[in-house]
C-alpha cells in the first residue's frame, strides 16, 4: 500500500506562468520619442510658417496628436495577461483584459489537449486548450518562438500531470 498523503500530492504546483505581451519601449522611452518627434515637427514647420504657409503647422501637431494616441492604445493593450496554473488535478487559466476584465477558466489535466497549429516558415501560429468541445486561445499576443518555448514547456508539466501525483513507496 503506498504512503503518503493524496491531498498534498495533488496540490503541488506543476507549471505556473503569468503570460503579458512584451513592450520594447518603456513609458520613458515613449515620452523621450514624443518629445523628439514634437522637436523635429517644431522645426520643420518654422520655414512653412516664414514662407505664411501656417496652417501646415496643424498637420504636424496632428502627427504628434495620433502618434500619442497610437502608443496609448498600444500600451493599454499590454495590459493583457494571462495566468496558467498546473496541478495534478487541476488546470486553471485566468485571463485579465486590457481593460481590467477577468475571466477564468478551469479544466481536467487528464481530458484537456493542448492543440498546436504550425507553420512550416512561422512556426507555432496558435495554441489552444480543448476540453470536450470547449476551447481557449492562449499566449496569442506571444512571438512564434516564444509560443513554441511555451507550448513545449506546458506540454511536459501536461503529460506529468496526466501521470499523477507519486507517493513514496514503503521501504
Amino acid at each position: 500500500m503506498a504512503s503518503g498523503n493524496p491531498e498534498a500530492a495533488s496540490d503541488v504546483t506543476l507549471f505556473d506562468v503569468v503570460l503579458s505581451p512584451h513592450r520594447s519601449l518603456s513609458p520613458h522611452g515613449f515620452r523621450l520619442l514624443l518629445f523628439a518627434f514634437g522637436t523635429v515637427s517644431t522645426l520643420f514647420s518654422i520655414p512653412f510658417y516664414l514662407l505664411g504657409a501656417w496652417p501646415v503647422i496643424g498637420f504636424f501637431g496632428i502627427d504628434i496628436a495620433l502618434l500619442y494616441v497610437c502608443f496609448r492604445v498600444n500600451y493599454r493593450a499590454a495590459r493583457l495577461e494571462e495566468h496558467i496554473h498546473l496541478t495534478p488535478v487541476r488546470l486553471d487559466l485566468s485571463r485579465t483584459d486590457r481593460r481590467g476584465g477577468r475571466r477564468d477558466w478551469s479544466f481536467n489535466p487528464l481530458w484537456v489537449r493542448l492543440r498546436r497549429e504550425e507553420h512550416v516558415e512561422f512556426g507555432v501560429l496558435r495554441l489552444a486548450l480543448e476540453q470536450r468541445g470547449r476551447e481557449v486561445e492562449v499566449a496569442h499576443f506571444l512571438g512564434a518562438a516564444e509560443r513554441t518555448a511555451f507550448a513545449d514547456a506546458f506540454a511536459k508539466a501536461l503529460s506529468l500531470a496526466r501521470a499523477g501525483p507519486r507517493f513514496p513507496q514503503p521501504s
